[in-house]
């Protein structure tokens, strides 16, 4: 099958398509899985019948890590290919497996990074002139959040951007329906998770009824019914402008997704497999292309048209968040990616200590001399007689100190606090540095790295709620349920600080900035307290 691309007006070409989704779509998503793969570093069972999984179990531990990628193989005893993923590998012959430690250093600065941005609940203010309608349109979003996961969705937008360098939010609008009570022709949501549209909702531009009663309430609806989704980085593939990469034209997702269907069923080696007692069905899985632009989408199955209809809102309604601003890229800094080469020197030597730990923590002996020593086991009270002058008994092994490997493992550690921006006492663990903490300023001295990336991604993660939120209010005021002005939506995103504050001088604070003119409903906002 081929793509159908006549809606789009000849603002994509059908072969770069093809190209994004068959070739580039594989590239990108080997190297964003990787990033996942280093955060989440998941464990899968290797005790199959394959020789790499036998290699495996002779060490007692019927699994392996993702991260054990980036062990050479006079650890792991198995060779592996950077094309077949962090699992797939092949045993390596006269090696035996070693002692393989995996300490994941990169997936708590990831949490500990989101939890300073994201740990205390944003405050949404309207810039709105009108008392009135700044109050609606703060409900409004307050609605929409809370209806996508409240703090759990921004904290899930921080993790992604963090882990991939950016992250994507597809605004997805509830279902119109004609006055009749029918869906228009061919419109459905191109979701893989469908939400229930509210009852009676207005086409876009259509009359709402008589809303003098409670305008407000319609809104909130619709506001509730919105589709804040995620986009993850090994999906997307935006379709940038050839002159202004900051600009997209079409956005492109493509993926694999599991339907609630076994295939298999009535092949013949399903019928071998059953008559052997085996289960050989599995879910069924289609591959899914959706293309967006500011007025029509598509949606294909094995690049087959299933479904497509019109965009009404004059924009393109995705968002796209930088981690880390980068110039002259559509993606941004990732946390992950410059923390790998450290993870893997970090788990070799870890490893390479244990296997020494568990050769030296046991003494041995070597005996000259002595028929039959090696059958002789070596127990208190036990004692041998020989009849030759020259034998002997030496004692070797033991665990020694080994300054040189703790200073190395030291440094590492260091070398990720510094790339990460996140140091251990951001987690809570203060060693000798509690001498530190003697006052609020040595405090954020203390956290000044942290602190300064925090304030970075304030800003880019800011900017993308800001565009959130200016763009569900611009669909509001297209289908006709609460009207804004352009300058009526923009709205100021404060963060709370992350760290611990003094409540007293909080409250000067407050009462100084009253004294000068704030308004009173802002302070209250900014000290956490909701205002009616």
């Amino acid at each position: 099958m081929a793509f159908e691309l006549e809606a789009f007006d000849g603002r994509i070409d059908a072969d770069y398509l093809d190209w994004l989704v068959d070739v580039h779509s594989a590239s990108i998503q080997r190297h964003f899985w990787r990033l996942w793969d280093y955060y989440a570093n998941p464990m899968a069972d290797a005790c199959g019948g394959s020789a790499a999984d036998r290699k495996v179990s002779e060490s007692g531990r019927c699994y392996v890590q993702a991260q054990e990628v980036g062990l050479p193989s006079r650890i792991t005893g198995l060779a592996r290919s950077p094309y077949a993923g962090p699992f797939g590998s092949q045993p390596v012959r006269d090696i035996q497996r070693k002692e393989v430690v995996i300490e994941n250093d990169i997936a708590w600065r990831v949490n500990a990074a989101a939890d300073f941005l994201f740990g205390k609940p944003v405050t949404l203010i309207s810039k709105a002139s009108d008392d009135r309608k700044r109050k609606d349109i703060e409900a409004i979003l307050k609605a929409l959040f809370a209806a996508n996961g409240g703090p759990g969705f921004f904290q899930d937008m921080a993790v992604l951007g963090s882990v991939y360098g950016f992250v994507d939010c597809f605004i997805r609008a509830p279902q119109t329906q004609d006055p009749s009570g029918g869906p228009q022709s061919r419109q459905s949501r191109p979701e893989t998770t469908s939400l229930p549209s509210p009852p009676s909702l207005p086409l876009p531009g259509a009359p709402t009824g008589d809303n003098t009663g409670d305008p407000l309430s319609p809104a909130l609806q619709w506001a509730q019914a919105i589709d804040l989704e995620l986009i993850e980085a090994p999906r997307a593939l935006p379709v940038l402008d050839e002159d202004d990469y900051r600009a997209v034209r079409l956005y492109v997702q493509h993926f694999h997704q599991k339907k609630n269907v076994m295939s298999g069923r009535g092949s013949f080696l399903s019928r071998i497999l059953g008559a052997a007692g085996c289960r050989s069905d599995t879910r069924q899985v289609v591959a899914v292309t959706e293309i967006a632009s500011s007025d029509h989408w598509q949606r294909y199955e094995d690049k087959e048209l299933v479904a497509e209809g019109p965009l009404p809102w004059g924009f393109l309604p995705v968002v796209h968040v930088q981690n880390v601003a980068q110039p002259y890229y559509y993606e941004g800094v990732s946390d992950v990616e410059p923390l790998i080469p450290l993870q893997d020197e970090l788990n070799t030597r870890l490893s390479d200590r244990a296997s020494r730990i568990t050769f030296q923590s046991f003494k041995m002996y070597l005996g000259k001399g002595i028929e039959g020593f090696e059958n002789k086991p070596v127990a208190p009270g036990r004692m041998w007689c020989t009849d030759n002058p020259d034998a002997s008994i030496q004692e070797f092994g033991g665990d020694l100190a080994a300054p040189s490997e703790q200073t190395h493992i030291a440094e590492i550690r260091e070398a990720m606090d510094k790339a990460s921006g996140v140091t251990p006492i951001v987690a809570g663990i203060l060693q000798d540095r509690l001498g530190n903490l003697t006052s609020a300023v040595a405090l954020r001295l203390t956290f000044m790295g942290m602190l300064s990336r925090n304030e970075r991604k304030r800003h880019t993660y800011g900017e993308g709620i800001r565009k959130i939120c200016r763009m569900v209010l611009s669909m509001l005021d297209t289908a006709g349920v609460y009207a804004t002005g352009e300058s009526e939506r923009d709205v100021e995103i404060v963060f709370p600080s992350p760290l611990p504050e003094n409540l007293t001088e909080k409250l000067q604070e407050a009462q100084i900035k009253r004294d000068l003119g704030v308004p009173q409903d802002q302070v209250l906002r900014e000290l956490g307290y909701e205002t009616k």
